[in-house]
């Protein structure tokens, strides 16, 4: 695996509806802190964006994460005829993505979901890929298969950033 390089002005792009299912797919709960510390320490991030649906009755959530050191980008939700919320942030994450772009060096994009392939293949071309971080190594796009070394997969990564309770 390749060491990051020593830009200090790396950005993450954060897909929080597939990064927060993934993990719970796999039994565990993301202690968001301690990622954002991970991602500052490890990968350079100066700025990390989770890309989120707002819902008012979550506004605690949104304020933790904030004080944690993410950017959040909301996305209105719509409520489903099933009871479901559905905010989907596919749109927004590449925008920004794109937006930001003259401003990082390199982009960590966290995400299983082959919606992305797109930007993460243009970062890669471009030079502009630090990592792609896949939640769940048993699920997600097999549009991501050939970019292997440029993957790290969170399934390795649940000693340092589980959020312990208690």
């Amino acid at each position: 695996m390749n060491s990051p390089p020593l830009n200090k002005n790396n950005y993450a792009f954060i897909d929080s509806q597939n990064l927060n299912l993934a993990i719970r797919d796999q039994g565990w709960a993301l202690d968001y802190g301690r990622f954002r510390q991970y991602l500052k320490d490890k990968y350079k991030v100066a700025k990390a964006f989770l890309f989120i649906g707002f819902i008012p009755q979550n506004q605690a959530l949104y304020t933790s994460l904030q004080k944690a050191g993410y950017i959040l980008v909301f996305k209105p939700t719509l409520s489903l005829p099933d009871g479901k919320v559905k905010g989907n942030v596919d749109a927004e994450l590449v925008l920004h993505a794109m937006i930001e772009y003259p401003n990082y060096d390199q982009a960590l994009i966290v995400t299983g979901d082959g919606d992305f392939y797109c930007l993460v293949d243009y970062l890669l071309k471009n030079k502009k890929l630090l990592k792609l971080m896949i939640p769940n190594r048993k699920s997600y796009s097999s549009l991501f298969r050939k970019l292997m070394t440029d993957i790290v997969f969170m399934n390795e990564l649940k000693e340092k950033l589980e959020h312990k309770k208690g």
